[in-house]
Order: structure tokens, then sequence, then C-alpha cells
């Protein structure tokens, strides 16, 4: 038996959002988080859009998922994110206590891992690696069309 909801599957969701911000001139940025084999919260960067350098996909995805859940833990939900979390994103993710961070890139200059790869929570549960190529092709565009 296949399972249709599974770690490329949620990804791809990710994907999907950051192709989002790509169309929308955005860093190509999406985070899914699931709990239950359920998308409770999608986003993609929206740091243009909204005039604020916060909006993050994952700032913006843990904050609807707290909101879907009513609580500010995410004690059981993964984090599916086109892009390793900052510094800032990685600290969100500590506050929640989610259980698992699934990142598809690794961002050389901006990753929390840059600083201390120890940064999330204790019990949280660390992955990369998933669609990368992916991820760091949409990143390619981006940064191809801002450079003209």
């Amino acid at each position: 038996m296949i399972e249709v909801y599974n770690d490329e599957y949620f990804m791809r969701q990710a994907m999907l959002e950051a192709e989002r911000a790509l169309e929308e001139g955005e860093v190509p940025v999406g985070a899914v988080v699931v709990s239950g084999k359920k998308i409770i919260a999608r986003a993609y960067n929206q740091t243009e859009k909204l005039n604020d350098a916060t909006a993050h996909a994952e700032m913006l995805a843990l904050t609807s998922a707290s909101n879907y859940l009513g609580s500010k833990y995410l004690t059981d939900c993964t984090l599916y994110v086109t892009l390793e979390p900052c510094a800032m994103c990685i600290g969100a993710t500590y506050w929640t206590q989610i259980s698992e961070i699934v990142y598809a890139a690794k961002d050389e200059k901006r990753g929390f891992s840059c600083l201390d790869s120890n940064m999330s929570h204790p019990k949280t549960k660390l992955r990369y690696g998933l669609l990368a190529e992916e991820s760091e092709a949409l990143l390619k565009i981006f940064f191809q069309r801002i450079r003209g």
C-alpha cells in the first residue's frame, strides 16, 4: 500500500507555497505545519507584501498553526519548510516546542546551523535534504530575476 500523505507529499505542499512567493516577488520559501497527517497551516514569505522583516514563511505558519490548535505549543506537529530556518525562525520553533522540522535546502549564509546547530528545542527532531534541488532551483530563479 502506498502512503499518500508522506514526507515528500508535505514538502511538495511547502514547495507550492514557495512557488506562490516567487510569483509575488518574494524570496521563494514556503512552509506547512502538519498534525496527524493533516496540514493545519501553510504560508510563504511575505516580507515585501506585509512590509515586515519578520514575515518569514515559518513564522507565519507557526502562528497560523497555534491559532488553529488554540495552543502556543506545537508538540505533536511537524514543520516542513523549503529552506533551512534562520536564527529567528528556529528560535520561534524552540518556543513552540515543535516535534519535528524537515527542511529541503541548507542556507549556507543565514541558516541557523551557521551560528549554532543546537538552537532548536532539545526534543525537536531535525531532518533536511528532501527536495533540496527543487528548492535551490527556485531560489536561483529568484536571485537571477532580481540581479537582472
